[in-house]
Formats: C-alpha cells, structure tokens, sequence
C-alpha cells in the first residue's frame, strides 16, 4: 500500500472509508462536504464529522469548528467519527474512534474557544522562504555592510 501524502488525501480516504463502515451498518450515507453541512457524512439521521488523523491521537485535543460544537449541543444525533493511522494507506488498518451521545457531550463541555486567523500559504511563497541557515547568513552580511 502506498502512505498518503497531504490532508486531501488523507481525509477523502477517511471518508471514504467511514461511508462503507455506516453502510456495513446498514445506513444510507451521504457526502455533505460541499453541501454547506454541519458534518462531512449525512446517514440515515446522524450527522457524522469526521476527523482523519495520519497516526493516533491520543492525548491530543480535538479541533472543531464553531458550528460543529453548535449542532454537536443541540442535535442528539450529531457524532464525530476520528479515524486514525490513515496516512499508511491501507484501510484495513485503519482504526475509528466514535464520539457521540453523552460522551461527546462531556467532551463538548470541557471545550476551549479559540481565534486564529488561517494565513493562505501558496507554494510560491513556501518554496521562497530562506531556511533559518540562509536567514542567519543574510543577517550576518547586513551587519558587515
């Protein structure tokens, strides 16, 4: 199996992944990423946000969007599905943690609210940033100027 590379990836195979597990349970999934959705999967009334990670996170905290946290406090029926080891590729090794019901509210309570801005970083703009090795050497030859 070839290792995913880049979070598109990564999560598209998580989903993918997660629409067979709810179909093997004999729900009716459906994509609403780009339906302007509070979870990434609509299936048969539960609204699943999916969280795709490349190894396991545990330990780490769990990144939601104000509007998830929103619909995760007033809709019972609203779950978040953390697939781990993805980046490895292969689906039979994939794991799922499943949060919902009064666990996700537990969860949901001991939220912190946070503000960051999300800087666009093009590639151009990537590929062109000194490493810290070149910034030191560009520093040390405007002090000798």
């Amino acid at each position: 199996m070839v290792e995913l590379l880049g979070n598109r990836a990564i999560e598209d195979a998580a989903i993918a992944w997660v629409m067979e597990l709810e179909q093997a349970a004999g729900r009716e999934p459906r994509d609403t990423r780009y339906a302007g959705a509070a979870g990434d999967i609509e299936s048969s009334g539960r609204v699943i946000e999916v969280k795709a990670a490349g190894s396991s996170s545990r330990g780490n905290d769990l990144w939601l969007e104000t509007r998830q946290v929103e619909e995760a406090r007033r809709n019972p029926d609203f779950y978040v599905y953390l697939v781990e080891n993805v980046r490895q590729g292969d689906p039979r090794l994939f794991t799922v943690k499943i949060f919902g019901g009064e666990q996700l509210q537990r969860l949901i309570a001991r939220a912190r609210e946070r503000h960051y801005f999300e800087v666009p970083m093009p590639v151009a703009e990537y590929d062109s940033a000194p490493t810290s090795l070149e910034l030191e050497e560009r520093e040390r030859n405007e002090l000798d100027l």
